[in-house]
């Protein structure tokens, strides 16, 4: 049986909180600084899952509305699963041996993984012409019933001439993953202009230079696009030791249930995670409880494709992530953490509605966001790449992402007073000091230590040995150079 909880629209789709008494009490303060430490727990549970079909999540879209506290359904009504059953695999290796290849790079790869689990749902191979323009100028395709769900990045594989002219007329390709094995077919091929310049400025809204998707990923990729359905021959792996945490958003559905969850909120990072996090994502979920929901589970899910070269690599962050639920920063029986499988564009308000939405996918029906999510510096000029506020906007309106609910949280700020992160209080700002991931990396590089308070012990040596390793390794590597 699920809840029904009545709210008061405050503006689109964001959640007024502020009838409850408690909530009341709990927010007046906007300094409020509480208590997050958890006794430690065992961190991730290894149990099979059990897998129910979730119900449809209603929601109407006017001054009061309401919420059910189900599980959110998937775009398109069906999880895609592009996986052939392991009878098959065998079968479909063969055939592909007898049809022209196209050999993926490594993020080829990593969209390969996405499309498969169904992240991209109702996504079921890289765009076709149609699809790609839909989401490129649309940021939103229609389905066959009518209906639109977004899609704010193109999902595309790219081909150059050569392998355009040995794939001739054949209506199936193989695709070969970066270790040379067979990953996939794809059926039913469509082949169309890779119009660059175009699909740069639609995503990023300029084409200056320095943009790190499109120099590592756009600008050396070919002049043709490649679309088609995917048979993927067998689950993606990347044996790193970490794809015990590459949960399918089918694998999450089931552990929600497992755990009884009648909420879920899901916070995207792709930095070490301090305590101002922290402060965000348990105060979300006091504001859930608050609510009335009984059981709000986080979803804590780091970005584990493409990055740029100077955040910090995916291992590091998992092992940081690890010791802050160790030393119970955030309560490891409310909190599952996962790797989000897509690369990274820095596209702004455009790449945060396909965050937003690959979550809604996995079962959230709740999605944090905070300041400039997905932005950047602007590569050339001293400024952020995008309005600061507008990501956030942009949620609030996007089309196909109304049934999902936006929380955007409050800015947190180093308190010197407290010598804590708080909520930061714009009468007293002389008394915050603001931390940002560049700057936080510099105190790691350096070996100084942030300010007290500002993120868990553990976690930070875990930063702090990271670039000490990569000094190392840079003072090793100066001989050979001069010799």
């Amino acid at each position: 049986m699920s809840l029904t909880i009545k709210l008061q629209l405050l503006s689109h789709h964001n959640i007024n909180h502020n009838n409850n008494n408690h909530a009341n009490k709990l927010l007046k303060n906007n300094t409020l600084c509480y208590n997050t430490k958890f006794l430690p727990k065992p961190i991730f549970h290894n149990n099979p899952f059990i897998f129910t079909k979730c119900k449809k999540v209603k929601r109407r879209m006017q001054e009061s509305f309401m919420i059910k506290s189900s599980l959110i359904e998937p775009d398109g009504g069906v999880l895609v699963d592009l996986v052939v059953p392991e009878n098959q695999r065998d079968s479909k290796v063969l055939e592909a041996k007898s049809l022209p290849n196209v050999k993926l790079t490594k993020v080829d790869f990593e969209w390969v993984h996405v499309i498969c689990e169904g992240w991209a749902s109702p996504l079921k191979g890289f765009m076709r012409e149609n699809e790609y323009l839909q989401s490129l100028h649309f940021n939103s395709y229609r389905l066959n019933d009518g209906s639109f769900v977004n899609m704010s990045l193109p999902i595309v594989l790219s081909i150059d001439d050569e392998t355009k002219g040995r794939i001739g007329s054949s209506s199936n390709v193989a695709l070969i993953g970066p270790d040379g094995d067979c990953v996939a077919i794809l059926r039913s091929i469509e082949i169309y202009k890779h119009n660059k310049e175009e699909r740069i400025a639609r995503t990023w809204g300029t084409t200056a230079p320095g943009l790190p998707y499109v120099e590592e990923v756009i600008a050396p990729s070919g002049n043709w696009l490649i679309g088609g359905d995917l048979e993927v021959v067998k689950p993606i792996k990347y044996n790193d030791g970490l794809d015990n945490y590459r949960l399918s958003p089918k694998q999450l559905r089931e552990e929600f249930d497992r755990r009884k969850a009648d909420a879920v909120f899901a916070f995207q990072l792709r930095n070490p995670v301090h305590n101002g996090h922290a402060l965000l994502m348990n105060d979300t979920r006091q504001r859930l409880l608050d609510m009335g929901y009984k059981n709000p589970i986080l979803l804590l899910h780091p970005l584990g494709g493409f990055t740029k070269a100077d955040d910090v690599p995916l291992d590091v962050r998992m092992e940081q992530h690890s010791k802050v639920l160790e030393d119970g920063v955030l309560d490891p029986e409310t909190t599952i953490v996962a790797i989000f499988p897509s690369p990274m564009h820095y596209a702004g308000p455009t790449e945060v509605q396909w965050h937003a939405k690959a979550r809604i996918n996995a079962g959230a029906n709740f999605y944090i966001v905070g300041r400039d999510p997905a932005g950047m510096s602007h590569p050339t000029e001293k400024r952020d790449l995008y309005d600061p506020d507008h990501g956030k906007k942009v949620l609030s309106m996007a089309p196909g992402l109304e049934k999902l609910n936006i929380l955007p949280f409050r800015v947190a700020a180093y308190d010197t007073k407290v010598n804590k992160m708080a909520f930061f209080d714009p009468s007293r700002s002389q008394d915050f000091l603001f931390i940002s991931g560049t700057k936080m990396r510099s105190y790691a590089k350096s070996g100084e230590n942030p300010p007290e308070g500002f993120m868990c012990p553990s976690g930070w040596k875990v930063l702090v040995n990271y670039y000490e390793s990569l000094q190392t390794e840079e003072a090793s590597q100066q001989p050979v150079l001069s010799a």
